[in-house]
């Protein structure tokens, strides 16, 4: 089912639509679908460089929007609707633990976790479910979401047609060192 999704959003990104269903599947991901927009993103951006940053941009207005729908379906529908969606994807056990870690250290899981390929629908659904502040939780999407999308954009504009093998294959890698770094300036500052 996922093979079919992926190749069904790697379509839309060579539709003359291709901004339309971007901006969906970007929304969409924030709150209940499982394909990133990643995906649809890098092929949009090396079609046409210059406009790599509009297409970045369009990617991180629909997904902070998706991301607060995924807030409202935490925070207001948790039991009707967030539970059979974390249940589908079979999230109960990652959940649990996020919501353990969450009224703690929020701020820095929704600005870690936003950069990483970690599904972001977590953090949304969990950000109502902990009624997590509101405005910090947007803030804190626009800044992570951003960074991850205008990152792959200038990555592309930069380095052109290369820099997709490399992308595809290590972006969990190149995430999870800006997360890594991340981390170690929080504890820096929080320690030192």
């Amino acid at each position: 089912m996922l093979r079919s999704l992926y190749d069904w959003t790697m379509r839309q990104a060579a539709h003359p639509k291709a901004p339309i269903w971007l901006f969906i599947i970007s929304f969409l991901e924030s709150s209940v679908f499982p394909i990133p927009p990643d995906a649809m993103l890098i092929p949009m951006a090396l079609a046409r460089p210059m406009h790599a940053y509009r297409v970045a941009l369009n990617c991180t207005v629909a997904s902070v929007l998706g991301g607060i729908l995924g807030y409202g379906i935490g925070w207001l529908l948790f039991d009707a609707v967030a539970a059979p969606v974390i249940a589908l994807y079979g999230y109960q056990e990652k959940f649990a633990a996020f919501q353990a870690l969450y009224a703690e250290w929020g701020l820095w899981i929704i600005l870690v976790k936003g950069l990483t390929p970690v599904p972001y629908k977590i953090i949304t659904i969990a950000s109502g479910v902990a009624g997590y502040n509101f405005p910090v939780f947007v803030a804190a999407s626009i800044a992570t979401r951003g960074a991850r999308f205008f990152m792959l954009a200038w990555l592309i504009r930069r380095y052109g047609d290369p820099i997709r093998d490399f992308i595809e294959r290590r972006l969990t890698l190149i995430t999870s060192i800006v997360a890594l770094l991340l981390i170690a300036i929080v504890a820096a500052l929080r320690y030192l």
